[in-house]
This record gives structure tokens, sequence and C-alpha cells, in this order.
């Protein structure tokens, strides 16, 4: 599964990947190196419309994608979807790699054409690299939430969700709150989708923890305490969770975000009975951010994928895979939104918490400090 600031790897993996990739590319100059072009374009009017774009993008007819698991968010039938409208090949590499590793890739391969052409990070790397990124406003724009997108386009949170507790109702009961996990019946079955310090989901996994626990955004000391407990009570289960992990019963209960729980589910139906619940009191969210890389060999392509993302085709497709599409709200008002995987997202109670930039980095240092010692 994808971890680390969304998603956790093993860099030496995540390098030597980096390294087949860039063999398996011939040595021409990147795309994103020419003048003018989709390589500086900031629309698709700029470039001369969508029909252009999309004639551009056809010509280079590839496009490199980086850290996109086929079972993410419905990332695979994305990619097929994208590749099969187009006729572009998608390159897709190192499906588990971290946000960070990204950011590496595109450094490490900075004027080759094995690079990646596009990014989607966790929040933090994201606002780290923002020079990185090559600004464009997609068609749909202006229907993105202004607080969920930098106003030139450079980045633009896609999707997200809630954490959750997904669990196999066959193995124990349906947790009413994140207390229940205390219990006995819970005792060495409780699973965290990696390190929060490290990981995007275990991060945010600590901070329902702490809501659920009497703490807050501004201070998680509460969640890290919960963990301590449950690790005391011999509940705490420390084996990253994968869809193998989840489907032969050694984690069965993983605490991850609701679309990746959601998914699981729908993987599992007739094998084992797994089901999501969002914490009562204790719900918290978080986007994922899009952005082009401004090096991207395959400049058009990029700018595409991102018109694809954001469509209506492209936003239903996340919702597919049990995220919540940025666009939710407006395609919801103009009745163009999947109604059926709309209402069928986990149903949510009390008002969402979504950290600030202080709180979040506030709260890394209660884990940094912590973390290890809690659960060590």
């Amino acid at each position: 599964m994808r971890y680390a600031v969304a998603r956790t790897v093993a860099v030496l993996a995540a390098s030597a990947g980096l390294v087949s990739m860039a063999a398996c590319s011939p040595p021409e100059k990147a795309g994103a190196q020419t003048e003018g072009g989709a390589a500086t374009a900031t629309s698709a009017a700029e470039l001369g419309g969508f029909d252009r774009l999309v004639e551009e993008a056809k010509k280079e007819g590839q496009l490199n994608v980086i850290a996109l698991p086929p079972d993410w968010a419905n990332y695979g039938e994305l990619v097929k979807t994208f590749g099969e409208k187009y006729g572009i090949k998608v390159n897709s590499v190192q499906p588990d790699a971290a946000s960070q590793d990204e950011i590496n890739a595109a450094n490490q391969l900075r004027g080759q054409s094995g690079a990646p052409d596009v990014f989607d990070l966790g929040d933090a790397v994201a606002r780290a690299n923002v020079p990185m990124f090559a600004p464009y406003r997609v068609q749909k724009f202006d229907e993105i939430p202004a607080a969920l997108k930098a106003a030139d386009g450079a980045w633009v949170n896609d999707y997200g969700g809630y954490m959750s507790i997904g669990f196999d109702a066959a193995k124990v009961p349906a947790p009413q709150s994140l207390t229940d996990l205390l219990k006995p019946e819970y005792r060495g079955k409780v699973a965290l989708n990696g390190d929060p310090t490290q990981a995007g989901a275990a991060f945010s996994g600590v901070v329902m923890a702490a809501l659920g626990n009497g703490g807050s955004a501004d201070d998680i000391g509460r969640g890290v305490d919960f963990f301590r407990q449950l690790k005391e009570a011999g509940n705490f289960l420390p084996v990253d969770p994968t869809p193998a992990t989840i489907e032969s019963g050694q984690t069965p209960v993983v605490i991850d975000w609701d679309y990746l729980n959601v998914a699981q589910g729908a993987k599992l139906t007739g094998k084992a009975d797994w089901k999501t619940v969002v914490p009562q009191g204790a719900v918290v969210g978080s986007y994922y951010v899009q952005a082009i890389n401004s090096d991207a060999p395959h400049p058009a392509a990029a700018r595409l994928w991102q018109e694809f993302l954001y469509s209506d085709e492209g936003q239903n497709l996340w919702l597919k895979g049990g995220a919540r599409p940025v666009r939710a709200e407006a395609m919801a008002k103009a009745g163009t939104i999947d109604q059926a995987a709309y209402a069928a997202l986990p149903a949510t109670t009390g008002e969402p918490v979504f950290l600030t930039e202080a709180q979040t980095a506030r709260a890394k240092e209660i884990l940094t400090a912590n973390w290890a010692k809690a659960v060590g």
C-alpha cells in the first residue's frame, strides 16, 4: 500500500526503481527543456484550446507517473481510462513510493526523458517543494474551492477522505468509539497504516486518536497516549497493513483512510465481512495535492492528465474508489456526480477537522519527541 506522507517505502527499493526507470529511457533531451508551447502553458486556452492540448499530448505519446498504486483511490482505473481515451502510454513506476521519493526522482532524473511528469503528494511535501511545480489552471479550476488550490494553479488538492477504522466483523465487535479498541476483544488486532513520523495516513490516525480522547488539533499528545495505552493493553499490532495482511486475517482492525478501508471491503466481498466506520467526534480529513513537474519531459501529456483528473469523468473515478473528489460539491449541484458512489461514502458525525500548517508542524514535533517511546 502507499505510505508516507502518504506512504512509506524503503529508500533503497525506491532508488533501484529510479535507476531502472532512467536506464529504460532514451537519452534525448526532456520536452520541458524546450522553450514555449506546452512546457510554459498555464492553461489549455493559452496553448490554443483543449483540442490543441490533446493534439500535442498525442504527439508526445507518453506520460510518466510515479507512486500511484492501482488499488489506491482507484488509480488503476484512472490510469487505464486516460491511456485508452487519448492513446497515450502511461509509464507507471514505483507505485509504492513515498511522496518524498517522487521529489527525489524528479531531482535525480532532471533533464532526462524518464523523469516524472506529474506528482501526487502529501500536503507537507507539496508545500516544501512548490518551486518545482509548473503553474497550470485546468478548465474546471474555478469550481475548486479557493482554500484547496494555489491561485496560479501551481498545486491543487485533488481527492481526500477521513480517517477511519476498518475491521473484520467476523473477528471483532464493531467499535463504537476509539476507546473501544482498548478492550480485551481487540488484543493483538489493531494495526496503524505506517509510522506516523513518516506516513500521512498514520499521522492522521494519531490525530484522530487525540480528538477521540479529549485532545485537539493543537495538541495531539493524547493521541500518542492512546497508542501507548493500546500497546500496554497488548492490543497494538506493530504490522504495516497491506491488502494481503487484511485478507489473511493478520490485521483484523486497521486505522487508515476511509477510501482505502472501503476499497478493501469491496475487494473482500464473499471472503470477509470488512466494514468501515468513521468515529463520532473524531473526524479528521485531509486532501492530497496534484502538481506538474516544471521539468516534465512530456509537458502536454502532463497538462492533459490534469485536465482528465479534474473533469467530471476523472473526479467520478476517484469517487468510485471511495475517495472524496475536490469538486464534489460543485458536481453535486450540477447533477454530474455519481450519486450511488457519493451516497455510499461512510457516514460522518460532527464537523471534520483539517489541520493547519502550524498545527501540522506542532503535531510533528510531538510525534518526533514521543512516538518511539510510546510504542517502542
